[in-house]
Protein backbone atom coordinates (compact mmCIF):
# COMPACT_ATOMS: atom_id res chain seq x y z
CA UNK A 1 0.00 0.00 0.00
CA UNK A 2 2.94 2.32 0.73
CA UNK A 3 4.28 1.97 -2.83
CA UNK A 4 0.80 2.58 -4.29
CA UNK A 5 0.54 5.81 -2.27
CA UNK A 6 4.02 7.28 -2.82
CA UNK A 7 3.96 6.46 -6.55
CA UNK A 8 0.45 7.97 -6.91
CA UNK A 9 -1.39 4.92 -8.24
CA UNK A 10 1.93 3.58 -9.68
CA UNK A 11 2.23 6.53 -12.09
CA UNK A 12 5.74 7.16 -10.74
CA UNK A 13 6.81 3.81 -12.18
CA UNK A 14 6.70 5.32 -15.68
CA UNK A 15 10.04 4.57 -17.38
CA UNK A 16 10.18 8.09 -18.81
CA UNK A 17 9.59 11.33 -16.90
CA UNK A 18 7.97 9.81 -13.79
CA UNK A 19 7.65 13.22 -12.12
CA UNK A 20 5.80 14.67 -15.09
CA UNK A 21 3.58 11.60 -15.40
CA UNK A 22 2.79 11.75 -11.67
CA UNK A 23 1.95 15.43 -11.98
CA UNK A 24 -0.35 14.81 -14.95
CA UNK A 25 -2.14 12.03 -13.07
CA UNK A 26 -2.64 14.34 -10.09
CA UNK A 27 -4.41 17.07 -12.09
CA UNK A 28 -7.82 15.47 -12.83
CA UNK A 29 -8.10 14.08 -9.30
CA UNK A 30 -7.15 17.46 -7.85
CA UNK A 31 -9.63 19.32 -10.05
CA UNK A 32 -12.51 17.04 -9.04
CA UNK A 33 -11.67 17.31 -5.34
CA UNK A 34 -11.20 21.07 -5.54
CA UNK A 35 -14.54 21.46 -7.29
CA UNK A 36 -16.46 19.42 -4.71
CA UNK A 37 -14.54 20.30 -1.54
CA UNK A 38 -13.87 24.00 -2.09
CA UNK A 39 -10.52 25.67 -1.68
CA UNK A 40 -10.40 25.70 2.15
CA UNK A 41 -11.05 21.98 2.57
CA UNK A 42 -8.79 21.23 -0.40
CA UNK A 43 -6.00 23.17 1.34
CA UNK A 44 -6.48 21.06 4.47
CA UNK A 45 -6.27 17.94 2.32
CA UNK A 46 -3.00 19.21 0.81
CA UNK A 47 -1.61 19.72 4.32
CA UNK A 48 -2.68 16.23 5.39
CA UNK A 49 -1.12 14.70 2.27
CA UNK A 50 2.07 16.66 2.90
CA UNK A 51 2.34 15.11 6.37
CA UNK A 52 1.39 11.62 5.17
CA UNK A 53 3.78 12.00 2.24
CA UNK A 54 6.67 12.80 4.60
CA UNK A 55 5.99 9.72 6.70
CA UNK A 56 5.39 7.34 3.80
CA UNK A 57 8.38 8.63 1.82
CA UNK A 58 10.60 8.01 4.85
CA UNK A 59 9.19 4.48 5.07
CA UNK A 60 9.70 3.88 1.34
CA UNK A 61 13.27 5.21 1.42
CA UNK A 62 14.06 2.97 4.40
CA UNK A 63 12.59 -0.06 2.62
CA UNK A 64 14.45 0.59 -0.64
CA UNK A 65 17.65 2.01 0.83
CA UNK A 66 17.58 4.91 -1.67
CA UNK A 67 17.35 8.67 -1.16
CA UNK A 68 14.64 10.55 -3.08
CA UNK A 69 13.74 7.70 -5.48
CA UNK A 70 12.44 8.97 -8.82
CA UNK A 71 9.31 6.82 -8.59
CA UNK A 72 8.14 8.69 -5.49
CA UNK A 73 5.76 11.29 -6.94
CA UNK A 74 3.44 12.05 -4.02
CA UNK A 75 5.48 15.24 -3.70
CA UNK A 76 4.53 16.21 -7.26
CA UNK A 77 0.87 15.65 -6.44
CA UNK A 78 1.09 17.94 -3.42
CA UNK A 79 3.00 20.61 -5.35
CA UNK A 80 0.59 20.59 -8.28
CA UNK A 81 -2.40 20.70 -5.95
CA UNK A 82 -0.95 23.86 -4.36
CA UNK A 83 -0.92 25.40 -7.84
CA UNK A 84 -4.52 24.32 -8.50
CA UNK A 85 -5.66 25.81 -5.20
CA UNK A 86 -4.11 29.17 -6.14
CA UNK A 87 -5.50 29.46 -9.68
CA UNK A 88 -7.98 32.27 -10.32
CA UNK A 89 -10.19 29.87 -12.32
CA UNK A 90 -9.16 26.25 -11.83
CA UNK A 91 -11.72 25.13 -14.44
CA UNK A 92 -9.88 27.05 -17.18
CA UNK A 93 -7.75 24.53 -19.08
CA UNK A 94 -5.16 27.11 -20.10
CA UNK A 95 -4.73 28.35 -16.52
CA UNK A 96 -4.16 24.76 -15.45
CA UNK A 97 -1.73 24.28 -18.35
CA UNK A 98 0.28 27.40 -17.44
CA UNK A 99 0.32 26.39 -13.78
CA UNK A 100 1.44 22.88 -14.74
CA UNK A 101 4.23 24.21 -16.96
CA UNK A 102 5.53 26.58 -14.31
CA UNK A 103 5.35 23.91 -11.61
CA UNK A 104 7.33 21.44 -13.70
CA UNK A 105 9.86 24.17 -14.57
CA UNK A 106 10.43 25.04 -10.92
CA UNK A 107 10.36 21.42 -9.79
CA UNK A 108 12.98 20.40 -12.34
CA UNK A 109 15.28 23.45 -12.13
CA UNK A 110 14.85 23.95 -8.36
CA UNK A 111 15.75 27.65 -8.27
CA UNK A 112 17.22 29.39 -5.24
CA UNK A 113 15.87 28.22 -1.87
CA UNK A 114 14.13 25.21 -3.45
CA UNK A 115 17.44 23.81 -4.66
CA UNK A 116 19.20 24.46 -1.37
CA UNK A 117 16.49 22.65 0.57
CA UNK A 118 16.52 19.77 -1.92
CA UNK A 119 20.28 19.32 -1.48
CA UNK A 120 20.18 19.67 2.31
CA UNK A 121 17.24 17.47 3.30
CA UNK A 122 17.08 14.01 1.73
CA UNK A 123 14.41 12.63 4.05
CA UNK A 124 10.64 12.68 3.55
CA UNK A 125 10.45 16.26 4.79
CA UNK A 126 12.92 17.46 2.15
CA UNK A 127 11.35 15.43 -0.63
CA UNK A 128 7.94 16.94 0.11
CA UNK A 129 9.08 20.48 0.97
CA UNK A 130 10.88 21.32 -2.27
CA UNK A 131 7.79 20.43 -4.33
CA UNK A 132 5.50 22.30 -1.95
CA UNK A 133 7.66 25.40 -2.46
CA UNK A 134 7.87 24.84 -6.23
CA UNK A 135 4.07 24.64 -6.28
CA UNK A 136 3.74 27.83 -4.26
CA UNK A 137 6.20 29.67 -6.53
CA UNK A 138 4.39 28.39 -9.64
CA UNK A 139 1.08 29.51 -8.15
CA UNK A 140 2.40 33.00 -7.40
CA UNK A 141 3.87 33.31 -10.90
CA UNK A 142 0.62 32.10 -12.46
CA UNK A 143 -1.32 34.66 -10.45
CA UNK A 144 1.13 37.36 -11.56
CA UNK A 145 0.65 36.40 -15.20
CA UNK A 146 -3.12 36.67 -14.94
CA UNK A 147 -2.88 39.94 -13.00
CA UNK A 148 -0.67 41.39 -15.76
CA UNK A 149 -3.06 40.10 -18.39
CA UNK A 150 -5.91 41.91 -16.65
CA UNK A 151 -3.98 45.18 -16.62
CA UNK A 152 -2.26 45.13 -19.97
CA UNK A 153 -4.38 42.95 -22.20
CA UNK A 154 -3.68 39.40 -23.26
CA UNK A 155 0.00 38.50 -23.02
CA UNK A 156 -0.50 34.96 -24.22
Amino acid sequence: MNRFFVTVFYSGLSPKAPGTVGTIVSIPLGLVLLYYLGVQTFALLIFALFLAGMRETDRYQAATGREDPKEVVIDELVGMWVVLAMLPDFLSWWQVLIGFGLFRLFDITKPSLIGRLDRRYKNGFGVMLDDLLAGFLAGVCTLAIFWLMGLGGALL
